[in-house]
C-alpha cells in the first residue's frame, strides 16, 4: 500500500499582501519568494488602467481593466514571439480597435 504524503515547504505557504489599483485596495495571497515579482505585476497593471484612463475614452474601473489586460496579453504575446504572421499581429489590432470603440461606445451611452 503506498501513501502519498505531501510536506508543506515555505515555499508552498501563501502570505497576504495588500496592494493599491487605481486607488483602491486589494488584498492578495502571494507565495512566499514571489512579493517582489506580484508588486512589479501590479505595478505593470495600475500604469496601464492610468494610461487607459488618461485617454478618458473609457471609463469604469471594470472596463479599464479588461482593456489593460488585453494590452498586457497582446504585449506579452509580441515579446514571446508567437505571432508568426503579420495577419495576426494585424487582425489582434482591430480587435483590439473594435474592443475599444464597442467600449467607449458603451461609456457614452
Amino acid at each position: 500500500m503506498t501513501m502519498n504524503t505531501t510536506t508543506e515547504t515555505s515555499k508552498d505557504k501563501s502570505i497576504p499582501v495588500s496592494v493599491n489599483i487605481m486607488d483602491k485596495e486589494y488584498k492578495i495571497a502571494c507565495p512566499q519568494g514571489e512579493h517582489e515579482s506580484l508588486l512589479a505585476s501590479v505595478d505593470l497593471l495600475n500604469e496601464k488602467m492610468q494610461e487607459i484612463q488618461r485617454k478618458g475614452k473609457i471609463i469604469g474601473a471594470e472596463k479599464i481593466a479588461v482593456m489593460a489586460a488585453i494590452n498586457i496579453a497582446h504585449d506579452l504575446i509580441r515579446a514571446q514571439g508567437q505571432l508568426v504572421s503579420p495577419d495576426i499581429a494585424t487582425r489582434l489590432d482591430d480587435l483590439k480597435s473594435s474592443i475599444d470603440d464597442t467600449l467607449e461606445a458603451i461609456s457614452v451611452s
